[in-house]
């Protein structure tokens, strides 16, 4: 069973910076995919950032210029740098990983953003 730990939400004021961290209990380099999802009160969960094993990222539109995803796969942790951050930003943010053997989900991390 993979653990992914999840640090670095909090509260920011609009305009500011916060770094999210996934850290798996897993060696990440055969991970096929990984990607920041969010999920605000009374909406459904939606994919934020992706990355693949080769490196290629996607981002939701409303992010794209403002978030960056990355990986560490000496530290086996995926990060999401977040810049510029609204209040329609806020969320809880969960990190999933998907291994060709299973597909994994971290406990999630609160990211409030006030105007």
């Amino acid at each position: 069973q993979v653990q992914l730990v999840e640090s670095g939400g909090g509260l920011v004021q609009a305009g500011g910076s916060l770094r999210l961290s996934c850290a798996a209990s897993a060696r990440i380099f055969s991970v096929n995919a990984m990607g920041w999802y969010r999920q605000a009160p009374g909406k459904q969960r939606e994919l934020v950032a992706g990355i693949t094993s080769d490196t290629s990222t996607n981002y939701l539109d409303s992010v794209k210029g403002r978030f960056t995803i990355s990986r560490d796969n000496a530290k086996n942790t995926l990060y999401l740098q977040m810049n510029s951050l609204k209040p329609e930003d806020t969320a809880v943010y969960y990190c999933n990983m998907q291994w060709f053997w299973g597909n994994y989900w971290g406990q999630g991390t609160q990211v409030t953003v006030s105007s």
